[in-house]
């Protein structure tokens, strides 16, 4: 990712190696960020509580998030990817910009581990939501 930014000359990315519910919470003024990406660890479903993408994250997330910004979300497990799908869907200020799951955007690059898992046959889901 470094990689890439110093490669694009790109100046308006900021990279924060910290707990992201105490960043939301402690260093981001509200409507700041344009949009947000997340791949998160699935944690096995016995663990689905300290799962990310949570009715209460995603409240706060929204409140940093500009209005027509945007959540996108990725992840390589169906079962996590309907927890986000329902989790998203049920926040009244965002909007799904597909009927379901959204093909992987351009800007999302496809990883190592990734192009792995789709060649042994495994999915991935992507989630965009737009803040109304």
């Amino acid at each position: 990712m470094l990689k890439q930014i110093e490669e694009l000359g790109l100046k308006n990315i900021r990279i924060i190696q910290h707990d992201a519910v105490e960043v939301l919470r402690d260093m981001l003024n509200d409507d700041v960020l344009d949009g947000v990406h997340i791949f998160p660890d699935p944690w096995q479903t016995r663990h689905n509580k300290r799962r990310l993408i949570q009715p209460s994250f995603v409240a706060q997330l929204v409140k940093k998030i500009k209005p027509g910004g945007y959540i996108h979300v990725a992840t390589d497990w169906q079962d996590y990817a309907e927890q986000v799908l329902a989790v998203l869907s049920s926040e009244k200020s965002l909007e799904n910009t597909a009927a379901n799951y959204a093909p992987r955007p351009a800007y999302r690059p496809l990883t190592k581990f990734e192009q792995r898992g789709l060649r042994l046959g495994h999915g991935v889901w992507d989630l965009v939501f737009k803040k109304l």
